[in-house]
């Protein structure tokens, strides 16, 4: 047996799987993230043990004698968040989150440094790593000269776990430290984020091994003696391990909180212009693209609150897929990443008229959102991406509706899997049989059974084209407003 083990911003899970990849069972644990400070987001490391430690238990409890027979644990987890420790392992403050945006002035100015984006491949946003540490080297001096190690956050699980300090490629991919084309730690990039290489974690791929489980913790978990913990992957590169998007040609599409297009790379091939993220994927040798929108779901369940109505009542009334809508809705309620990287920039609805009803704001609401992966879509296109198809995953995709609209504005056939979506998690465990049995990546992390594919409507591919074409034109016109 083995163990996927994510750790989201909002809770842990683990995923107990078969040799074959197929779950057996799952449990959640639940986290809250502190925000003390408008635009600050924090999480105590303390709090993730104890909510892996509870998912854990809780697999052991429903089923011990499938626990006694596991070999690895595979990890996975929120990107980006920086785990400060001392000389002695400890945490020296709370951990800032992914979503935190207290160093967008650091960002800028590291952004703006020579060769960082060549390097990196991507924008330095406020979220990631690099920019945090040059915040905390500002404001927090007492606790920046303290730093010995910079972990991320799925590798303090490993630390808690092994003893060991590390991490993987993916993860690292996004501290803006790591030169993403050759894989290693940037002198160049450290010095211009004020870091030393001795701070870094050890650089391992995603299917290698960490060290085994501590003995004692071991025992207290319900697992075996010499279980292994492999490395793992970021949330997104988990993900596609756990859909079999390993290759030129593989992606999918996640209707979640936020929205992501993500495609497989055979190679490294940046476009930093275009705020699509250009990381090393979690198994050897291969890198992956997405574009990243800040409200998908999101944005419907904002209108869900507002009108009192609950998301899935909003989408049953929309019937069957129609002409585009009179109202435009830009879902830029927590600003945008890709393709416009503006932090600033806010939603809107357009061409409201008196008459119009709740229907039509969800209807906008949902173009809105689908029109803003398709940006995502064509500048990944543009960085020469090939994609003839994509599996949608996501809350989202459960309504019919959405899903068929987003077909039509992508212009792709969406596959629909059969199985529950355990994502990052079971990717984790894919990385974990991997890393433990030596199997082939491809032979493991193969796609899902896929129960109905929803191809574009063909007699609406035009009118949502010029749709998108009128969305796309509106957001200079936005920018400029006060």
């Amino acid at each position: 047996m083995f163990i996927g083990l994510d750790l989201g911003t909002s809770g842990v899970r683990a995923v107990l799987v078969r040799p074959d990849g197929s779950v057996l069972e799952s449990a959640e644990a639940g986290l809250q993230a502190s925000h003390p400070y408008p635009g600050y987001s924090e999480q105590a490391p303390a709090d993730w043990v104890g909510a892996a430690r509870s998912a854990l238990v809780s697999l052991a409890q429903r089923h011990p004698l499938a626990m006694e027979r596991v070999e690895g644990v595979g990890l996975s987890g929120q990107m980006h968040g920086a785990v400060l420790l001392d000389e002695t392992g400890a945490v020296i403050r709370p951990a800032i989150l992914w979503n935190d945006s207290r160093s967008f002035v650091e960002a800028a100015a590291l952004d703006a440094a020579e060769a960082v984006r060549n390097l990196s491949g991507n924008i330095v946003f406020p979220g990631f790593t690099a920019p945090k540490l040059a915040w905390l080297a500002r404001h927090e001096p007492q606790s920046f000269a303290r730093v010995a190690k910079v972990l991320l956050p799925k590798d303090y699980l490993a630390y808690w776990l092994t003893g060991e300090i590390g991490t993987e490629m993916s993860d690292a991919a996004g501290t803006a430290w790591l030169d993403v084309g050759a894989r290693t730690w940037s002198d160049r990039l450290l010095e211009a984020g004020g870091m030393r290489r001795d701070q870094m974690p050890d650089l391992r791929e995603g299917t290698g091994i960490v060290g085994p489980v501590r003995r004692d913790l071991a025992a207290n978990l319900g697992l075996p003696g010499g279980v292994q913990v492999v490395a793992g992957g970021a949330d997104n590169a988990a993900a596609a391990c756990g859909v079999g998007a390993l290759a030129e040609g593989d992606g999918f599409v996640s209707l979640g909180t936020s929205g992501v297009l993500l495609a497989a790379r055979n190679g490294f091939y940046p476009d930093p212009a275009s705020a699509v993220h250009t990381f090393c994927h979690a198994v050897p040798g291969r890198w992956y693209q997405m574009g990243v929108i800040l409200a998908a779901t999101d944005s419907l369940n904002w209108l869900a609150r507002i009108t009192g109505a609950e998301p899935a009542t909003l989408t049953a009334e929309l019937g069957a897929l129609g002409a585009p809508g009179p109202v435009r809705f830009l879902p830029y309620l927590s600003g945008e990443r890709t393709p416009h990287n503006d932090a600033a920039i806010r939603g809107a609805f357009l061409g409201l008229d008196i008459a119009q009803t709740r229907t039509d704001l969800t209807r906008a609401v949902v173009e809105g959102v689908s029109f803003a992966l398709r940006d995502s879509l064509d500048a990944l296109r543009a960085t020469g991406a090939e994609l003839p198809r994509l599996l949608a995953v996501g809350g989202g995709t459960r309504s019919r509706y959405w899903v068929e609209l987003l077909a039509t504005v992508l212009g792709l056939p969406l596959d629909l899997p059969e199985q529950g979506d355990f994502g990052a998690a079971l990717g984790a465990a894919r990385l974990a049989i991997c890393g433990v049995t030596g199997a082939d990546p491809e032979q493991v992390m193969t796609r899902p059974a896929i129960a109905e594919t929803i191809d574009p409507r063909a007699d609406l591919l035009d009118a949502y084209a010029q749709a998108h074409a009128d969305f796309a034109a509106t957001y200079p016109k936005l920018k400029v407003l006060p």
